[in-house]
């Protein structure tokens, strides 16, 4: 008798990492964010997201009344699925500009990307640190679009501006979400846009399905079809869950999906000690670490919340943006050795455990967890030990409770300065907070 082989599963040891954890300077810059995202699975056509005036319109509480002015940027991901919808149609994300003026607006396209799962950026099983100089190296839209974006990627889309006449609505954005023609049943697209108009306007997103010809050729939804459903049309279903209230006590916590209006899209800070224009590194063996997207409920202890407020939101969606999907870091650590040796110092990305007190230090899982809590490119600028500047693009993958391989390595002799820059913008499937670290090594001297 042959009893059956089993995997045997290492045992999780947690680690405690003592050490000091700071809330990251600077702060989101004040351009509002049009962020769409629930529902994420999309079954029925409807309104995604308005902030068009409510006036005149079927169903008054799907729109928001918000006019951007100047800079905004623009973030959609959502959806589709032929089972959960019963129809076999193409689906198709819009986004509509509305001129409420009496002059002409011109809306300018700056930069675009959007990306479907499949054909596009398939969920794919990569290492945990990987080169990335090309922008090759991507696992899922959100990998993918944040690295185009990173790289100052810009898709056309047909057009570089548009201009809506006064009253008037015009499509910038109508892709699809394929299914049965991808082979698949389930779909998802992302897309980043951002944009700058010299009159006030309103958006929205909207899905339709596509139009079946008696030939049975589908074609993509027309500009009478679009701005009918933002007249006529209710929100789209089924509805995400609704989130918890900020102020609620202890207890299971829902963040909820958004859909609204934020406030920021980067954070550009120099992180230095306090009273200094420098960051001295760390004694040996010793680590600094100063959160990414650290949000409520998951402060790790410093009492900061770096996500994006809503300036207008749906009642059954997130209070904020609880992840700051698609918002650029841009941070510049000016590095000094205070020590009497040469020390090896590392700059690295992780993801410990997530928390709200204060611990005094960081907790990690060996083996990690197996879910995925980020998967994105990080770019650090730096200049290595030979005197060389580099420019190094890395696609990382996080597990919940991971530590990093280092982003960048360097031996600081004693009274040296080293600059170190590190960029990313946060990926849309990623779960924060994550932690960047400069950590000194207990062996100093050149390896």
């Amino acid at each position: 008798m042959f009893l059956p082989l089993i995997a045997q599963v290492p045992p999780v040891q947690e680690s405690f990492r003592p050490q000091e954890v700071r809330p990251l300077p600077g702060q989101l810059n004040r351009v509002p964010l049009f962020n769409s995202n629930s529902p994420e699975l999309v079954f029925t056509e409807g309104i995604l997201l308005s902030t068009f005036a409510p006036q005149g319109m079927k169903t008054p509480q799907a729109h928001l009344n918000y006019r951007f002015e100047g800079e905004f940027d623009a973030f959609l991901h959502h959806l589709a699925d032929s089972v959960g919808a019963q129809d076999a149609r193409t689906f198709y994300l819009g986004f509509i500009l509305g001129n409420p003026g009496t002059r002409p607006a011109t809306v300018s396209l700056r930069q675009a990307a959007s990306f479907l799962t499949q054909p596009d950026a398939g969920f794919i099983t990569l290492p945990d640190l990987v080169p990335n100089p090309l922008g090759w190296m991507y696992s899922g839209p959100g990998s993918r679009l944040t690295d185009f974006l990173l790289r100052g990627g810009r898709q056309s889309l047909g057009l570089t501006s548009l201009t809506i006449p006064p009253g008037g609505t015009r499509v910038l954005l109508n892709q699809p979400i394929p299914t049965k023609k991808a082979g698949v049943s389930r779909n998802a697209r992302s897309v980043v846009l951002r944009l700058y108009t010299n009159q006030p306007v309103y958006a929205a997103s909207l899905g339709l399905f596509a139009t079946v010809e008696p030939d049975g050729t589908e074609t993509a939804p027309s500009l009478e079809r679009w701005q009918n459903i933002l007249q006529q049309g209710t929100l789209a279903s089924p509805r995400d869950l609704a989130p918890t209230p900020l102020n609620s006590p202890p207890g299971q916590f829902r963040y909820g999906r958004v859909s609204g209006v934020a406030l920021g899209t980067r954070w550009q800070a120099n992180l230095t000690d306090p009273g200094h224009n420098t960051l001295a590194i760390p004694t040996p063996g010793k680590a600094i670490s100063y959160g990414i997207s650290l949000l409520h409920r998951g402060g790790m202890g410093t009492g900061q919340d770096q996500t994006a407020p809503m300036l207008v939101r749906y009642p059954d969606t997130a209070y904020r943006t609880h992840g700051n999907y698609v918002v650029q870091y841009n941070l510049t650590l000016p590095l000094v050795n205070r020590q009497a040796e040469t020390r090896r110092v590392t700059v690295g990305l992780e993801s410990p455990l997530k928390t709200d007190a204060n611990e005094g230090g960081l907790r990690f899982w060996q083996p990690p967890a197996r879910q995925v809590f980020f998967r994105g490119t990080v770019r650090v600028r730096y200049i290595d030990d030979t005197g060389l500047p580099q420019v190094r693009d890395n696609h990382l993958v996080l597990r919940r409770g991971q530590r990093a391989e280092p982003l960048a390595e360097m031996n600081i002799t004693p009274g040296q300065s080293r600059l170190v820059q590190v960029s990313l913008l946060y990926p849309p499937d990623a779960t924060p907070p994550q932690m960047l670290t400069i950590l000194t090594e207990l062996n100093s001297g050149n390896k």
